[in-house]
């Protein structure tokens, strides 16, 4: 398989690179099938971040020396990453967070609270992950006369579109807010078809991307959206810092999410003057070893290229799809037909945590419970919840082997 510049994917190879895959656990070898939580970093990402903090390290934007000018140019770098690794217009439309979560209350604080009108509706879905629920949950508690939509999920998994369009058609929908890929289902939305559909009943849309910007290639300019949000640590970065993008239009007329250093131009005892975008809304010291990280693990992705990530990966859920399906006993939950590598399944008399701890014992790391989209499974019967494999593109098809093997084994043990 060929990946980007004419670099082979070799997973093996690239597993190499990823220093606490060569561990064991529990005297098994280390089989992670759990980056859909987060994923692992490989030594570049690792690197990157000590050199930052041993060599250019300091508060960027303030100081007129040279280690903060060093520091400002890494993290505005990390900034011009970004925009290039999701085809953004302008790095200006990227705007630093915390994490997918931060950047989706941001746009339901500023975009929901300073712009939405009373009498207008968010529409989101059955398949949302908690951090693209709550926020619209508490915006349409906060007395505001935003009315919440919710789409349906057929028994297949996917995204009933016919509901959607039926919850679009009076034009009251403000704002979509759709996830682009599962968390538990691993089902990938038709993102082009939403934006063409929001936009069409006069709606502005978010797609949370926290796993599809992973697993696929993201385009802005050809996807039309008007905002994105994703995280860096399930991308083979660091934990604490995600990225909303959003259209400077909109930027424009949002009011900022928190107040405090970096996101002003101008103060006095009586008034204040923002900051332009994107700096409006990355108030106070922002995560600069972590969007020194964020940049290093682009740029390995990069090198590998998303159409030989994906490729790999469409791999892995056919055999995985194969595999799981012939086990007596196991039932996943949804079968979409364009899905990315993450499943979520139940086993004939185990519960959810019983089975990851069995199978944490043969060295497999799995995720267990309701995944942070407790309605999901309560819409499939199975509020006991589920157990997930998510994978990586470090992940082989022997793992997955591997953990079939492992669940037969369960099954008999729970039997």
């Amino acid at each position: 398989m060929v990946g980007g510049g004419g670099v082979s994917f070799d997973v093996q190879r690239i597993r190499q690179d990823f220093p606490i895959l060569s561990q064991t656990v529990r005297g098994k070898p280390l089989v992670f099938l759990d980056s859909g939580a987060s994923a692992q970093k490989p030594r570049a990402v690792i690197d990157a971040m000590v050199r930052c903090m041993e060599e250019r390290y300091a508060n960027v934007h303030r100081g007129a020396y040279f280690l903060s000018e060093a520091a400002t140019e890494a993290y505005e770098a990390a900034r011009g990453a970004v925009a290039r690794f999701i085809n953004a217009a302008d790095p200006r439309e990227v705007i630093f967070t915390s994490n997918s979560t931060m950047a989706i209350n941001l746009v339901a604080h500023s975009w929901g609270r300073g712009v939405m009108k009373a009498g207008q509706a968010v529409l989101i879905s059955e398949m949302e992950h908690h951090a693209n629920m709550v926020p619209w949950q508490m915006l349409r508690d906060a007395g505001r006369g935003i009315e919440l939509r919710v789409a349906r999920v057929t028994d297949a998994g996917e995204l009933d579109m016919d509901d959607v369009a039926a919850k679009l058609a009076d034009g009251k929908v403000g704002l979509v807010a759709i996830t682009h890929m599962s968390n538990v289902l691993g089902t990938v939305t038709p993102a082009e078809r939403l934006v063409a559909m929001a936009h069409a009943a006069g709606a502005k849309i978010l797609l949370d991307g926290s796993q599809a910007a992973v697993h696929r290639r993201v385009d802005m300019q050809a996807l039309g959206a008007d905002f994105y949000a994703f995280t860096g640590h399930k991308l083979y970065g660091p934990t604490g810092i995600g990225v909303l993008w959003a259209r400077l239009e909109h930027q424009e007329r949002m009011p900022p999410f928190l107040g405090g250093g970096d996101m002003i131009s101008m103060v006095t005892l009586d008034r204040v003057e923002w900051a332009p975008p994107p700096a409006k809304f990355e108030a106070g010291t922002p995560p600069i070893v972590e969007a020194v990280g964020l940049h290093a693990a682009i740029d390995y992705v990069a090198a590998i290229g998303m159409p030989a990530v994906e490729a790999h990966e469409r791999g892995l859920v056919d055999h995985a799809m194969r595999r799981l399906s012939d086990i007596e006993g196991v039932a996943l939950l949804g079968r979409a037909q364009d899905r990315g590598g993450v499943f979520a399944f139940s086993l004939d008399n185990a519960h959810s945590h019983d089975l990851a701890t069995l199978l944490d014992r043969a060295g497999i790391a799995v995720r267990a419970g309701r995944h942070c989209a407790e309605p999901l499974h309560a819409r499939f019967g199975v509020e006991a919840g589920t157990v997930r494999a998510s994978f990586g593109l470090y992940t082989t098809e022997g793992e997955i082997d591997y953990l079939a093997e492992a669940l037969t084994k369960a099954r008999e043990f729970f039997a």
